[in-house]
């Protein structure tokens, strides 16, 4: 009778309790709106605003931005890539695989003050900034006070100040 000897990996049992729970995530949160598709992922985006624009940054690293199509329609901001294996590597030769390949889908609702005719989006490093700018009607507006000279007296008939 042959015995195994497997060497114990604490490691191994934690990466895969990670892995069923990003899973878990992913399928309760994220759901099919989002486009969690077999093989597909969500890169995370943050989102900031100020008194001009709403802003997104998706981190997109090895992502090529030919393969990235970004869309305005009915208020309604759509992000669609892919990132892939480079054509030179087999999955086959691979160890361990965690960055995650395949198809992604983000849409976002905007609200009325984004401008969505003058929406920009440009890429650097690996990360995609997509600017929306707000209407002028929808920026904040300095009113200025002025300040008067207090109230005028009226003079009453007979020269007496009422």
């Amino acid at each position: 009778m042959s015995s195994m000897i497997t060497r114990w990996d604490p490691f191994r049992e934690l990466s895969t309790l990670q892995d069923r729970m990003n899973r878990l995530f992913q399928e309760s949160v994220g759901g099919r709106d989002q486009g969690l598709l077999a093989g597909g992922f969500m890169p995370p985006v943050d989102i900031y605003e100020d008194e001009h624009n709403i802003t997104i940054g998706v981190e997109l690293p090895g992502v090529d931005m030919k393969d990235i199509d970004v869309q305005v329609e009915n208020n309604t901001l759509t992000i669609r890539g892919e990132r892939t294996l480079e054509k030179d590597q087999k999955e086959e030769n691979f160890h361990r695989i965690e960055r995650r390949y395949g198809s992604f889908f983000r849409s976002f609702a905007l609200p009325n003050t984004v401008d969505t005719d003058k929406v920009t989006a440009e890429s650097n490093n690996g990360l995609l900034e997509i600017k929306l700018p707000k209407r002028a009607e929808a920026k904040p507006k300095q009113i200025k006070v002025s300040v008067g000279s207090g109230p005028k007296q009226i003079e009453a008939k007979g020269g007496k100040a009422a």
